[in-house]
Order: structure tokens, then sequence, then C-alpha cells
């Protein structure tokens, strides 16, 4: 195939309202002042959409929004990928992240519309011709269950079409129990490019370090499959089967905020193998990116942004 391959993405879109930072936890029925705030587009599919559209990549987007104002707002702001977007007959999701001192955050967030999105919605709304050899990224699994239930119809489908399945499941709002670790273990024997943070990849692998992640779980996957392990300040690993272990450490950035941080390396990361460039590389294009994105407010995503020595992005 000439050129990129195709792209595309499945799951979450909703509204993320972000504040901070918090320190300490206030106690209940108290008020505190935080220095600021953000409303903006979010969820795991429209980071990654947000960001490809930023890379100046061409893509396929199969997501929902609910009824209200909110819904109508998240439509406004992906036009014109949002125009086969299904309508759910209830609230809009809203994701409150609260961002502390250390740079980690902690969400509330509403079960809302995302929860409604299904496999028959989603089919419809992808042009398989169009996508046919290239890749789908599969993300926010365990907000989405209605389409989660039905992977094994996605998959099935994409494969028919010659379409490789990119998947970062997020993490289970009831954490990794035996139960979950097998549902996701049963998606993974589908895909072809798993990408998860070093917290998921203990989950799903029952505790291993992210070095030993990818011997672990290539066996289950298809030929040719790459498992990517996201390390945060540590960079990236990534390993294929019968491959060496690659690593990518990150620049040294002054954080502005890093919600999102995972769902932008997934975008730069696989626009960068369908590119054709080798892994490594697309470790650090998807490292790269990232820091550009959680070092500047408002948020950029180009590589140029990024300065040789580290510290503040121009």
């Amino acid at each position: 195939m000439n050129g990129p391959t195709p792209l595309a993405v499945a799951g979450n879109v909703n509204v993320d309202l972000i504040m901070g930072p918090v320190a300490p936890w206030p106690r209940a029925g108290t008020e505190i002042m935080v220095e600021a705030s953000d409303l903006r587009y979010g969820g795991a599919a429209g980071n990654v959409s947000l960001a490809w559209s930023a890379l100046g990549r061409d893509h396929q987007i199969a997501a929902n929004t609910g009824r209200d104002r909110f819904g109508a707002w998240l439509r406004d702001g992906f036009a014109p990928h949002s125009a086969r977007w299904p309508v759910a007959g209830v609230g809009t999701t809203i994701s409150l992240g609260l961002t502390h001192p250390d740079s980690e955050r902690t969400f509330f967030t509403t079960r809302g519309h995302v929860d409604a999105l299904t496999w028959t919605e989603v089919r419809a709304m992808i042009d398989w011709q169009k996508l046919a050899g290239g890749q789908l990224l599969v993300c926010g699994s365990f907000v989405t269950e209605r389409l989660a239930a039905e992977y094994d119809a996605l998959f099935a489908h994409a494969a028919g079409h010659g379409v490789r399945i990119g998947l970062d499941t997020g993490w289970p709002v009831g954490g990794w129990s035996a139960a979950t670790r097998d549902r996701v273990r049963g998606w993974v024997a589908h895909c072809h490019c798993l990408l998860l943070n070093e917290v998921e990849t203990a989950g799903v692998t029952g505790g291993c370090a992210p070095e030993e992640a990818p011997a672990t779980l290539l066996p289950q996957m298809p030929e040719g499959a790459v498992v990517v392990v996201k390390c945060g300040p540590g960079g990236a690993i990534a390993q294929t089967r019968g491959g060496a272990l690659h690593r990518v450490g990150a620049p040294k950035v002054t954080v502005a905020d890093t919600i999102g941080a995972g769902d932008i390396f997934n975008a730069a990361f696989l626009a960068a193998l369908g590119d054709g460039l080798p892994l490594g590389g697309c470790l650090e294009r998807g490292v790269q990116v990232a820091s550009v994105a959680i070092s500047t407010s408002p948020r950029r995503y180009g590589v140029e942004a990024l300065p040789a020595g580290g510290g503040t992005p121009r």
C-alpha cells in the first residue's frame, strides 16, 4: 500500500472539566478554591481524534453523544467527523478531572451517553472499504460496556476487511479481578497492537514489570503484534513477537497537565506506525508528541515545539 495506512478510532467522546491543583484532599462538607479550570472536548477516543487532526492525519472516529447541550457542543467540536454519530436518549457523559501537585489526577465520571454506544452503531459509522488494510484503535473499554460486550463481532468484522486492531482498555472501574483479567486477555488475542500504561499492564498480567509484560502477552497475540507499555515520565517500551525490547525515555518538561497524555501517545504512535517508521521511531514520536501536549497550554502537538534540552516548549 502506498502512503500512510488509514486510521480510525472507536470509543468514548465526552466532556472533560479539568480543575486543580487540589492538595490536600478536602474534608466532606467544605469548599476549596483552585487555581485553574478548563472545559474541553475529551474522552479517550476524543483525545486521539484531536491529536490526529492536529497532526494533519485523515481519520475516522466512531462515537456518540447525549441529547443535551453538551452533546451538541461535542458534535460541533468534532465536525465534520461527527456527522454520523448517533444521539443517545440520555445526558452527555461528563468527566471531572482533579489534578494534584505531583501531576497525579483523580476522576469523577458520569455514566451518561458513552455506555449506550453499540457495535451496530459503530459498524454503521465506519467506512470499512476506506479503512481496509488500516488500523482501528478501540479504547475506553470499561466505560463503553455495551460496545465491549460485542467486541468479538467487532474483531471479526475488522479482520474480514484486513483492519488491524489496536486496543487501550483504560482502567476497570472494579479493579483487575481475575474475571476482568481473563476477559481482557480474550480481547488481546485478537489485537495487533496493545497500548497500556504500566499500572494497567501490571493489572492484566497479574503483576509483571513493564519490561516483562511484552514477553508474557505477545504469545497470546497474532503474528506481527506489538505490545507497548507507557511509563509516564519514564518514557515507553515496546516489543514485537521475536523482536528486541525497545525503550525510549521522555524529555524533561514543565508539566501543565497530564490528562489525556496516554491517548495522545497512542495517536502519535499509531500514526508513525502507519507511516512505516521502525518501532523505535514510533516510540520516539509518541513520547515527543505527548510531551509537548502535557507541557503546553493551550495544548500543542507538533514535535517542533519541544526544546532539545527539556523545559517548557515554545
